[in-house]
């Protein structure tokens, strides 16, 4: 069968929307709770913490959805940040996004499928040595992430319906588990520490926590902190509900596979965020009933989800949050993988990428692109710093946010005429705030924690030199519009 030359439009609403879920619900929220309250180490501020997030998430959502009315294409913010600026703006996001953003997701995602799957077959896990490579060292964790990273981009290269299924499948299960998580802790936890939680109510404070010798964090005594301490513990307290709240903005990158695009995708973002949104409040509300806050903050390995199970399912708690982590990272990293490769597609239709991720195999998605993003993120499951990567660039992650909904005011002046189906929601007051957001998260980063930062500029500084090398190696292939 010969190659196709366009994406299919064949997915609707609610494809759209599962995918938005699915590809923010990961790992995240059964963790980044417990470094979250140690960081500002009251009730109040952990809800504030994923209310901001949520608003900030909830925001940027409502404002790309002017973007894909414009734009209702392959590729996603990458299009938006080319239309806005430039082409060199758009790759150096583009470059990001293949070097760390997505495949460093990837890889974190499917570490993470491992670790609890260890819990119910111990040589499968991050623990379990096998070899030493010499570069590195090989744990069976890492061989089971990269076997389900290769799985997931088998399926995927057999065509959108394949990743579908699958995508439906298993988010519309974690939600139903999620959400069934979350009740049953309300009504079936025979102890609760809601009273006591919220008695710190929004003091800020933070444990000054030591590890014991076998390198565990252990709670010593809580302080107040305010002032610079506290933007600097709010800044770094959002690293962890930003990340896990991110790659909402995944749908875009699949446009050109939507039915009605203009309309489908800002309402898969809107209601994509919303309902994950209400999902993470509702989740720590039911942390902050069944844990008392220390056992929240120094939950054994972060593992706040499987701390709370186990008071409310004392007999198979564990066992029942490590199914829930496998369910919820398996369809998180379909969605992932299926979006990523849109965008090294677009990328190379305009001459930024290799040729061969610009070209459809017989069953019309980017198979070689999808195998590209496949083998570096292998890679960075073996290298063991997925981790510290994405933590080096969530600041970046923001940035490019924040330059993108920047780039609707741009574009408001610079393309007048382009038909706009659908127009930010609150433009300009909600826009703006989400600008002053960012930047404001951006500052108090660079500020506090330039540990954070500096490596993120280092990798976007990278790419200005490869997309000169680009632009003279490759050329744009000419074909018609897709959408």
């Amino acid at each position: 069968m010969a190659e196709q030359t366009h994406l299919k439009q064949s997915l609707g609403l609610m494809d759209g929307t599962l995918i938005v879920v699915g590809s923010m619900i990961g790992s995240g929220i059964f963790i980044v709770s417990a470094d979250i309250t140690r960081n500002v180490g009251s009730a109040g501020w952990l809800i504030a913490v994923w209310l901001i997030t949520g608003f900030m998430t909830l925001t940027a959502a409502l404002s790309y959805g002017e973007l894909s009315g414009m734009f209702p294409k392959a590729g996603g913010q990458y299009v938006y940040l080319k239309e806005a600026y430039n082409p060199l703006m758009g790759f150096l996001y583009g470059w990001s996004f293949f070097a760390v953003i997505q495949t460093a997701t990837i890889a974190a995602v499917g570490v993470a499928f491992s670790k609890f799957l260890a819990y119910l077959v111990p040589e499968l896990g991050n623990n379990y040595f096998l070899f030493d490579a010499g570069i590195v060292k090989v744990y069976s964790g890492q061989l089971v992430a990269i076997a389900i990273i290769v799985l997931l981009t088998y399926v995927n290269s057999r065509g959108v319906k394949e990743g579908k299924f699958i995508q439906t499948i298993f988010t519309t299960a974690k939600l139903l588990a999620l959400f069934g998580l979350v009740v049953l802790g309300f009504v079936l936890a025979k102890e609760n520490f809601w009273a006591a939680n919220w008695e710190t109510g929004f003091t800020p404070m933070q444990d000054l926590g030591q590890k014991d010798e076998l390198g565990k964090l252990m709670p010593t005594s809580w302080v107040g902190i305010s002032g610079g301490a506290l933007m600097g513990a709010i800044a770094t307290a959002m690293v962890g509900s930003i990340f896990s709240s991110d790659s909402w903005n995944n749908v875009t990158f699949i446009a050109g596979e939507m039915k009605n695009p203009k309309r489908n995708i800002g309402l898969s973002l809107f209601l994509g965020t919303l309902i994950v949104t209400v999902i993470y409040v509702s989740a720590n509300l039911m942390y902050l009933y069944v844990l008392p806050l220390n056992e929240l903050a120094f939950a054994a390995d972060d593992r706040v989800a499987v701390a709370a199970a186990n008071r409310i399912f004392p007999s198979f708690g564990t066992y029942l949050v490590a199914i829930l982590i496998m369910i919820s990272t398996f369809g998180c990293n379909n969605g992932l993988i299926m979006a990523g490769a849109r965008v090294y597609y677009t990328m190379a239709k305009d001459g930024l990428f290799f040729k061969q991720a610009g070209q459809l195999n017989k069953n019309a998605v980017p198979q070689w692109a999808l195998w590209a993003q496949c083998a570096l993120a292998s890679v960075l499951c073996l290298s063991g710093r997925y981790g510290d990567l994405l933590d080096m660039i969530s600041f970046v992650v923001v940035l490019f946010y924040v330059l993108t909904i920047v780039g609707i005011f741009i574009l408001r002046k610079k393309q007048p005429d382009t038909p706009r189906p659908y127009k930010a929601f609150g433009y300009p007051l909600l826009p703006a705030i989400y600008i002053i957001m960012g930047l404001a998260f951006c500052a108090l980063l660079l500020i506090y924690k330039p540990g954070y930062t500096r490596p993120g500029f280092v990798i976007v500084a990278i790419g200005i030199p490869l997309y000169y090398w680009a632009r003279k190696s490759f050329k744009p292939i000419d074909t018609a519009e897709e959408a």
